[in-house]
């Protein structure tokens, strides 16, 4: 019954006129830079919107920590800069993955969706995970080791979320999603998920900062206090 209903709800997703990157009509206002960077010029739209997710992400967690008091000044544009890059650079490979993916299984029965499902999971996961606390590690001046001891105490953590977020949102992507969409519908997920990502490559920090904070704030009310006695 339930494979039933997501055969007919597939049916409308993947019918010729979704299942092909819309041609809107040359009248309509950027109609043709929509489908040149949907169609043509995919690779660069993929990599772009990977970028500036990942930077809007870490914004949207900078702001967190600086109304938590967690952040000294309301946003670190060194550290926004070096999670702009490895979206940057996690653009080509989410776009090479994901165009291999439906080639290699283009059938869209829930066989061949969990099976990107697991590939996905067990491949890309770990690979995108490692990219990241190794990239902005190094840019952060930390060395190999260091890189390494980080991804260690995290990397568990990290893939236990990663695993409760990305099969049912993999499963919406490849089982009703042309692939040309694919890439752009996981970034703005992946929005949602740097955000967390962010936190937890700058928890440290954080709760140093935090601690300072509240710790000069309590000494100050201490002096405060004493001088009114």
């Amino acid at each position: 019954m339930l494979q039933r209903l997501l055969l007919q709800v597939r049916s409308m997703c993947t019918k010729d006129k979704w299942r092909q990157v819309p041609k809107i009509s040359p009248s309509v206002k950027g109609s043709q830079y929509f489908n040149k960077a949907f169609g043509e010029y995919l690779f660069i739209t993929n990599t772009v919107t990977s970028g500036g997710l990942m930077a809007i992400g870490d914004l949207i967690q900078q702001e967190i920590e600086y109304r938590s008091h967690s952040l000294p000044e309301r946003y670190d544009w060194a550290r926004w800069t070096r999670l702009t890059i490895v979206g940057i650079a996690m653009g080509p490979l989410h776009h090479y993955f994901y165009k291999y993916l439906d080639s290699y299984l283009p059938r869209r029965n829930l066989f061949s969706v969990a099976k990107k499902i697991l590939m996905d999971q067990l491949v890309m996961s770990p690979i995108c995970i490692s990219l990241f606390f190794y990239g902005v590690g190094m840019m952060e001046g930390k060395a190999f080791k260091e890189c390494t001891k980080e991804i260690n105490s995290k990397f568990v953590e990290v893939y236990m979320i990663d695993w409760s977020v990305w099969p049912p949102t993999q499963f919406i992507n490849f089982y009703f999603l042309p692939v040309q969409y694919q890439v752009l519908y996981i970034n703005f997920v992946t929005m949602l998920y740097n955000v967390f990502l962010s936190y937890m490559k700058h928890r440290e920090t954080a709760e140093e900062h935090r601690y300072t904070y509240y710790n000069d704030y309590s000494n100050q009310f201490t002096i405060s206090s004493t001088k009114r006695l």
